[in-house]
């Protein structure tokens, strides 16, 4: 099993939903970050003044899947998500040892 993380644009979570939805992935976790990469935040211009904001909000994402499943997600995710502009966002992959499904005890892919 493998668990995906992608940090994206807010106005980007509705099509990529709707994106793995629509090819049979269900089953996502989402919520309101805040971080920097490479850019250090950014300057905004606002009634004539200008301010640095040090932590950009973004969304992430969180997928757990089967091994087979990770690689379609990951390229449906960067399809929708990709404009070629500086803050796009980023994708981790980590490998999952176990999940539980607590209604039912059921586990390994079984759980999903």
């Amino acid at each position: 099993m493998k668990k995906i993380e992608a940090v994206v644009r807010h106005h980007k979570l509705d099509e990529i939903k709707e994106a793995l939805v629509t090819k049979g992935f269900g089953g996502m976790t989402a919520t309101e970050v805040q971080g920097f990469g490479r850019q250090k935040g950014q300057t905004e211009t606002y009634r004539g003044a200008e301010y640095s904001i040090d932590f950009v909000p973004k969304i992430k994402i969180e997928i757990v899947c089967t091994d087979e499943q990770c690689q379609e997600i990951v390229d449906t995710i960067i399809q929708k998500a990709q404009s070629g502009q500086i803050g796009d966002g980023k994708i981790f992959i980590s490998e999952l040892s176990d999940a539980i499904r607590i209604r039912t005890a059921e586990s390994g892919s079984s759980a999903l």
